[in-house]
């Protein structure tokens, strides 16, 4: 790229600059992405609105794209991590502004299993499409899970397995929420390599996601139930 071709991101108005923002998220840009949410701050724009309108929706076309194979995990992490850049910057002053929420997720790989990309992925995602997500991280007994359901008051628990032998250990968990009363509380979303939808059905999962951007659709569809059924 020659000089003459730089962008200017301060010279850019509103529309430009949101449009902008979806290429520096497509391309992982984090210092790119970071100057242009405290350049549509300093223009007033209000968190929540930067927050849905630029990264929200930028993030909504890695998705698209990773879920026809266009864009492959490197490239989700990396625009996942520009994201990253831009809430940190929003997250204190969306809590000041107390900005609607999409919703909330406990999320962590069940105990014997110690992968995690997939699990990132949809956290990552998750928190892209506006979710608030507390990430256990990985290889967690039952306990771990429902501690942190009781500390976290999610509308959603996720699970993640990517070998067929720590697979079963979800319907512990499942079967430890009935057994206290707790399995009507949560929506509770599985995924992993080696799972399938009849699995999530068997185990008692609400939906099994076979993919991030799965899980953001489901999550966005469940908590929309939910809120519905609360307040019909």
């Amino acid at each position: 790229m020659s000089e003459e071709e730089d962008i200017i991101l301060s010279e850019l108005d509103d529309e430009e600059l949101v449009q902008q923002m979806y290429d520096d998220l497509y391309d992982g840009l984090k210092e790119e992405i970071e100057e242009s949410v405290n350049i549509l701050l300093s223009r007033g724009w209000a968190p929540y609105k930067i927050l849905t309108e630029a990264l929200v929706g930028g993030m909504t076309i890695v998705g698209a794209d990773f879920r026809d194979g266009i864009l492959f995990v490197p490239e989700v992490l990396l625009a996942a991590n520009a994201m990253k850049g831009g809430m940190f910057i929003l997250k204190p002053l969306l809590a000041e502004t107390g900005a609607p929420r999409m919703g909330s997720m406990v999320i962590g790989t069940v105990k014997g299993d110690i992968h995690d990309i997939g699990k990132n992925l949809v956290s990552m995602m998750m928190e892209g499409a506006g979710f608030e997500v507390v990430d256990i991280g990985i290889n967690n007994p039952v306990e771990n899970y429902l501690e942190a359901l009781e500390e976290h008051q999610p509308d959603i628990l996720g699970m993640s397995a990517l070998l067929t032998t720590t697979m079963p250990y979800m319907k512990v968990v499942i079967d430890t929420m009935i057994e206290q009363g707790k399995r009507d509380d949560y929506i509770v979303l599985v995924g992993g390599a080696p799972l399938n939808e009849e699995f999530g059905k068997a185990i008692g999962a609400d939906a099994y996601c076979r993919d991030a951007a799965v899980a953001v659709e489901t999550a966005k569809e469940y908590v929309a139930r939910k809120h519905n059924a609360m307040t019909a």
